[in-house]
């Protein structure tokens, strides 16, 4: 019997962060069963001539669980090579669920992870209420890529607690059905459990999200149970409310990881920014630390910052400004005559005079486009490329000697596309260099599916391979390959993936290295029932 498929003449970058090498594959049943010559035949044969043949990406950092509903391609992650996801994370998930807590758990996820809640009532076919009904439920819809998933605590929390979970610590029984909950999540195939102390996850009415209310003894119980089992990753947004606040949870989270024996992965985040900073360089040494006491854990982070991303098409930092807020209801094309007309430029720019004074506190989530401050226009960029040299605001306000508002109607008048970009964190390329480059990092950081009106971050892998390969020589192919499959696979201990083996999925990704690049953002209107994503 022929193969269902050969990819032939390839260069193979197998994953292993070995050297390359001239081979054809060979799949059948979606596993990979030949490697070499092949002189078998194939239903259907792809001729990889001058391209690299890799296992396909992994990213273990993504919120597409309600996206899997509506998106049976999995964009914008598929587009840059990602062939599995890991959603669930941080404690938002969309199970457990019980009757009449749907909109509850889609407004949570919308104040945190910006995705509309309207998309969610409109797209999401909602039939389950527990965490193996919402498996099973993934595992009938149609899809383009593998999703595997956390069982999130801030979901398990609502179902177990109800309303006391927003305010109240766990009872004994309470956490007797959490820890049934966890038991069962793992048993229909749950990557493990996540959760976050991060004070930017925030309810829709600014109080702490579930997670937050809980103590870190409900933590170590649920945390234990899955050692109990001898299986699940445990995955934490991390508290970085200060650099005091952040070496408190490490701390804290060290004892986690130590008593229980189970992988835990939190992000790993520089800045530059705020008055009390945890240098990178110290979260690196916490790392080894752990893993020196007894401890298996891993950095999340990303290949390049986490932004907010603004735009005449989807939202700008003046939206809530009174002047502002009248005039951008209008169409894009009288907004862009508008902002030509002076005494409407001068009464813009006196408003944005009006906004809050930028402080050291961190704005995630939806904050950074629901209620921002007055832009620091020396970290706010007019987005021209993504090789990480786009100049600043203040840069072009001065080279023109016009007001930042001026500067940006002007490249809004110019060009309807025209994308401004405020790094969060990871906005200084050497740190997140310094961050990549540690043994026990992971580049899985994309937030995929998520804060789909602020940012695209699931250019990742593509970012990895163009700018940190190919434009600054700092990584060759073959680390940069391992980093996204086989490093994150043995990680979140996928076996059969990340590696192009005999035996194992036939994950597999075929692109140009010479060529491959992320493309600039775009806004599209394509969520259910809503407007202004950015792709």
């Amino acid at each position: 019997m022929g193969l269902d498929l050969a990819i032939k003449n390839g260069t193979i970058v197998d994953g292993s962060g070995g050297s390359r090498y001239r081979a054809d594959i060979g799949i059948q049943n979606g596993k990979i069963v030949e490697v070499g010559r092949i002189h078998s035949s194939a239903n259907e044969v792809i001729d990889a001539e001058g391209k690299v043949v890799a296992p396909g990406f992994i990213d273990g950092h993504t919120h597409m669980d309600a996206q899997v509903a509506w998106d049976p391609l999995g964009s914008c992650s598929c587009w840059h090579g990602v062939t599995s996801v890991v959603m669930g994370n941080c404690g938002f998930a969309l199970a457990p669920c019980r009757p009449g807590q749907q909109e509850w758990l889609a407004r949570c996820l919308e104040a945190v992870e910006d995705i509309p809640t309207e998309a969610m009532m409109a797209g999401i076919n909602w039939t389950w209420e527990t965490f193996p009904q919402y498996m099973d439920n993934v595992a009938k819809l149609p899809k383009a890529i593998n999703y595997g998933a956390f069982l999130g605590h801030s979901a398990l929390r609502m179902y177990t607690m109800g309303n006391r979970a927003l305010t109240e610590t766990a009872t004994e029984d309470d956490l007797k059905h959490m820890g049934d909950s966890v038991s069962e999540a793992l048993g229909a195939g749950a990557l493990g459990l996540s959760t976050s102390r991060a004070s930017t996850h925030v309810t829709p009415d600014g109080s702490p999200i579930a997670s937050r209310i809980a103590d870190w003894s409900e933590i170590d119980y649920l945390v234990d149970v899955m050692a109990r089992h001898n299986h699940g990753i445990f995955q934490i947004g991390p508290d970085v409310a200060s650099g005091e606040a952040h070496k408190t949870f490490l701390n804290r989270l060290q004892k986690v990881a130590v008593d229980s024996g189970r992988p835990v992965m939190f992000g790993t985040l520089s800045t530059r920014q705020g008055a009390d900073p945890f240098p990178w360089q110290s979260q690196m040494q916490y790392l080894d630390d752990t893993v020196d006491a007894g401890g298996r854990i891993f950095g999340q982070t990303t290949t390049r910052p986490i932004i907010a991303l603004f735009s005449v098409k989807s939202y700008l930092p003046f939206d809530n400004l009174p002047v502002w807020r009248e005039l951008r209801e209008l169409p894009i094309q009288e907004q862009q005559q508008r902002f030509a007309d002076p005494e409407i430029r001068r009464a813009l720019v006196a408003d944005e005079a009006g906004m809050k004074p930028r402080d050291d506190t961190f704005q995630g989530g939806g904050a950074a486009t629901t209620d921002p401050k007055k832009p620091d226009y020396t970290n706010l960029y007019a987005l021209k490329g993504v090789d990480w040299d786009d100049p600043t605001i203040d840069e072009l306000s001065r080279m023109r000697d016009q007001h930042p508002v001026e500067v940006m109607l002007d490249l809004m008048i110019e060009n309807e596309d025209q994308l401004f970009v405020q790094p969060l964190v990871n906005e200084t390329p050497e740190d997140v260099l310094g961050m990549l480059r540690h043994p026990r990092t992971l580049a899985t950081f994309s937030d995929s599916g998520a804060h789909v009106c602020q940012e695209m971050g699931s250019s990742l892998q593509t970012h990895l391979l163009s700018y940190w390969v190919r434009h600054r020589k700092m990584f060759t192919l073959e680390e940069a390959v391992r980093m996204v499959t086989f490093d994150n696979a043995s990680a979140f201990e996928l076996a059969d993936r990340g590696l192009l083996r005999l035996g194992y999925r036939a994950d597999i990704v075929v692109f140009d290295e010479l060529a491959i690049k992320p493309r600039l953002p775009t806004v599209e209107s394509d969520l259910p029932a809503c407007r202004n994503p950015i792709s």
